[in-house]
């Protein structure tokens, strides 16, 4: 298998692609908890590529996309300057998202999308991303070294999740 994560723009190509795991992942990742009925209706009124385009193209955003023998299996939505409450004062913070594909979730597609957007965020002072508690990469991430920052609710449904985070600069003394 041929895995691939690269920065996409927001194209017609690019959020084509993303709209496509979006729509996955949504479903997957709710249909133990939300009715089938209520998710269809959220992704047809709520994913919208105008919107995403637009978040894209904003220039503290970055889309990283991953694929497998070219088709796209999973994606990281990084957002510059995205806070959450109990962040110290004067840190930078970078939001994440972390998103596979549940048929596609293996140690090699992980490994892959979070190597490229690891060397995305050295930037930043802190690293932290709002995931749903019974998500499947929940614990990868926890593996990579995020902790636990509070307990939260997350996505269209609103339900139970994490905020977890990760501080680079302690990464960066502790590989030294």
């Amino acid at each position: 298998m041929d895995i691939i994560s690269k920065f996409t723009v927001g194209s017609e190509e690019g959020i084509s692609d993303l709209i496509t795991i979006i729509d996955s992942s949504v479903y997957s990742l709710h249909k133990d908890f939300i009715s089938e009925e209520d998710i269809k209706r959220y992704i047809s009124s709520e994913i919208d590529p105008r919107k995403m385009i637009n978040e894209l193209n904003d220039l503290s955003n970055q889309l990283i996309m991953t694929y497998a023998d070219r088709q796209p299996v999973g994606y990281s939505i990084i957002k510059s300057g995205s806070v959450y409450p109990g962040i110290a004062e004067g840190k930078r913070s970078t939001e994440i998202s972390f998103v596979i594909l549940p048929q596609f979730n293996s140690p090699e597609i992980r490994q892959s999308l979070w190597k490229k957007c690891r060397s995305a965020v050295s930037f930043t002072d802190i690293i932290w991303i709002n995931i749903l508690a019974h998500d499947p990469l929940l614990e990868f991430l926890k593996e990579c070294g995020f902790t636990s920052a509070s307990l939260a609710q997350a996505g269209p449904f609103q339900l139970p999740s994490h905020i977890l985070k990760m501080e680079i600069h302690k990464i960066r003394n502790d590989q030294k």
